[in-house]
């Protein structure tokens, strides 16, 4: 007797399955087109009802909302941009270099940001909330603490300095606020507390920053040049920098104190450039004094007239026989240990031109001590 192919559970799978398909698909419609209403006569489905709003915000919310919009008035946004000159044609075009933020400091016009803003720029462009935009001037630089001061011609509603409060009586923890202008959005507000305090960083000429103010209020880039504020809308530092591996915020930026900011500002707005205290001599580089198993900062030169010529210091000088003879290396000053030049620098920084300072030094072997009264130096 012929028999038939051998039986697949695939083919009456399949045959079942044809079998069924068609009612339980009906089935199926039919549920679908009651949740969705369709050939019903019953109510349409509803959004939901909206809550009503809270009678009024928290006295955190509306302090926050209330700071926010008096000192978003008060920043600004800037662009750079610098001339380059055409490989082929010799035509020249103005290329982009960057972008941050910066806030007005008072009524004739200044406006502070960061140094690394505004680095490399031919031209300057300081846009306000409004969009309408201003060409600026540059007045003055600090590379060193990463300031600068522009200038614009503004109408005079336009400029609305914000408070000065000060930074050496911030406490960790204390709330802060940071506005700006990341990735070219409009103004941003971000809100944290204060992380640490008496940070040091480095600024784009290596030299240290003292007293930096380390925050978890979101920096990012765009941000550089904005202010950081109290709680009360006082400016307490400039944002500056993010401690970041991958370049996006990553809790830890950190802000230049404005007790900092206060004294170099006003010294850029009159001078052009910072006025620091000094000794009035210039110093052999760390790397030949640590090669020559030299502890402290060497004096290569003693400027004729300076402060240190008249407390008798000595600079590094080569005799007749072609032999070098040593400067006086200084080791302390005002009691403060001195490694390094960038040491010196930042002891140095903690005075005022004119104040009395105690310098500890070693010549030909012996310690000596003498009082110099600081000097204006560049």
């Amino acid at each position: 007797m012929p028999q038939g192919p051998p039986c697949s559970c695939f083919t009456v799978a399949c045959a079942v399955l044809a079998l069924t398909m068609p009612a339980a698909s009906s089935s199926v419609r039919a549920d679908w087109g009651k949740q969705l209403g369709a050939g019903s006569s019953g109510p349409a489905v509803q959004p939901r009802p909206v809550s009503p709003p809270p009678s009024k915000l928290g006295a955190d919310e509306a302090a926050t909302i209330e700071v926010f919009e008096k000192a978003a008035r008060s920043v600004v946004f800037i662009t750079n941009t610098a001339i380059r000159r055409d490989f082929l044609s010799l035509n020249l075009f103005e290329v982009p270099q960057g972008a941050g933020s910066g806030f007005i400091w008072n009524q004739d016009g200044h406006i502070v940001t960061n140094f690394h803003v505004i680095y490399g720029a031919d031209t300057v462009e300081v846009v306000f909330a409004d969009q309408s935009n201003f060409q600026a001037r540059l007045v003055g630089v600090d590379p060193d603490h990463d300031l600068a001061v522009l200038q614009i011609q503004a109408p005079k509603d336009k400029l609305v300095p914000l408070d000065v409060g000060s930074s050496h009586d911030l406490r960790v923890g204390q709330k802060v606020l940071a506005i700006g202008n990341p990735f070219g959005l409009d103004h941003t507000l971000t809100t944290g507390v204060v992380s640490a305090l008496g940070r040091t960083i480095k600024s784009m000429t290596e030299r240290t920053i003292e007293g930096v103010i380390q925050t978890d209020a979101a920096i990012n880039p765009g941000n550089s040049g904005g202010p950081l504020l109290d709680s009360a809308g006082r400016l307490i530092g400039i944002n500056t920098q993010i401690f970041s591996p991958s370049g996006a915020f990553a809790g830890i930026g950190f802000a230049v104190p404005v007790d900092t900011v206060n004294r170099i500002v006003p010294q850029l707005i009159q001078y052009g450039k910072p006025i620091r205290p000094g000794l009035g001599v210039s110093l052999i580089p760390d790397a030949i004094a640590t090669r020559w198993g030299i502890t402290g900062v060497v004096i290569g030169r003693v400027v004729p007239g300076s402060a240190a010529e008249r407390v008798g210091l000595r600079g590094t000088r080569e005799t007749r026989n072609g032999r070098i003879d040593l400067g006086d290396v200084i080791r302390k000053i005002g009691g403060e240990p001195v490694d390094t030049v960038d040491d010196m620098h930042r002891i140095l920084d903690r005075y005022k031109v004119g104040d009395q300072v105690k310098v500890d030094y070693v010549r030909e072997g012996r310690q000596r001590q003498a009082t110099v009264t600081l000097q204006a130096v560049e």
